[in-house]
């Protein structure tokens, strides 16, 4: 799995590239978020800016940023909810194309970021089907720059009423494709596993040899859920249940856990009543064995 890059990871148009927590009370989810994934903090907005918005990373270099929390947004939104971010080459012309494909536009595009150094530019959208997420076009922060290792984000996926009417949003907003060989709930951009063997992830194709044709292009899920559509987010952990445990103790609720082939899932509610779900990556001994075998670059 790549984790870590040693060059800075970019996201494609249509790729999630980046989650944040909204939430009431920063200081109390740094702490619970700090102990549960060993995170650091900084602050990017400076003394006496309206709100806060604290990245965190890894270690204390920046360079291993996995997520943010921050203060809610004036008006908008109004839930207190992890959000995936969408990469998108011009964030002007998405929004245009979301009006169009009947899905509402939040929050015109503005700048983010620190003053002296723009992360981006961000424009917050609600799909035809009630679900929330945003889209960046990324400037000095590219994205995520650690993800799938242990306390990292992993996946977001999109739980819809409506499979089809989702993917005639999300297909011409941000160039998704949906095939039945790759098992249910999987959207790919065409093209995203070459852009990781060529950037980050050098072996993706080695690991994946044998899977269906696309898989190492998948970017997201997109799964039939029952209530209103939305996005959920997965982080890894490397032990599902002593992750899980040290939730409860920092105030969560574990509300289900599942044991899948790939994974060991469990989904919480944090103590401010963000959802998120922690996966223990637990492939079949299999797949272990062909990854021992397999010659190292």
């Amino acid at each position: 799995m790549a984790d870590t890059p040693t060059t800075p990871r970019t996201y494609p148009h249509g790729v999630p590239s980046w989650v944040d927590l909204e939430t009431s009370d920063v200081d109390a989810a740094l702490g619970f978020y700090g102990d549960l994934f060993h995170w650091r903090f900084t602050e990017q907005l400076p003394p006496g800016a309206p709100g806060r918005y604290v990245v965190a990373s890894l270690d204390d270099s920046g360079g291993t940023s996995v997520a943010a929390i921050a203060t809610p947004s004036a008006g908008l939104d109004g839930e207190v909810a992890w959000h995936t971010y969408l990469a998108v080459d011009d964030v002007d012309a998405a929004v245009a194309r979301v009006t169009e494909l009947g899905g509402v536009v939040s929050s015109r595009p503005e700048d983010v970021g620190p003053p002296d150094h723009r992360a981006g530019r961000m424009a917050r959208i609600v799909d035809p089907q009630g679900a929330p997420s945003r889209l960046f076009q990324a400037d000095g922060r590219p994205g995520a720059q650690a993800v799938n290792a242990p306390d990292t984000w992993n996946f977001s996926n999109l739980f819809t009423p409506d499979l089809d009417t989702a993917l005639r949003f999300y297909g011409p907003l941000l160039g998704w494709e949906r095939t039945d060989d790759l098992g249910a709930g999987m959207a790919r951009v065409p093209g995203y596993g070459d852009h990781l063997a060529a950037t980050v992830d050098p072996r993706i194709n080695e690991r994946q040899e044998g899977v269906p044709p696309g898989f190492s292009d998948v970017v997201a899920g997109m799964l039939t859920g029952e209530g209103p559509a939305h996005w959920q987010v997965t982080f890894a952990v490397a032990d599902r249940d002593r992750s899980a445990a040290d939730a409860e103790r920092g105030g969560a609720t574990v509300l289900h856990k599942e044991d899948g082939e790939w994974s060991k899932e469990a989904l919480i509610r944090d103590p401010f009543g963000a959802e998120l779900v922690l996966a223990q990556f637990d492939p079949p001994e299999s797949y272990l064995e062909a990854e021992r075998q397999a010659p190292k670059a």
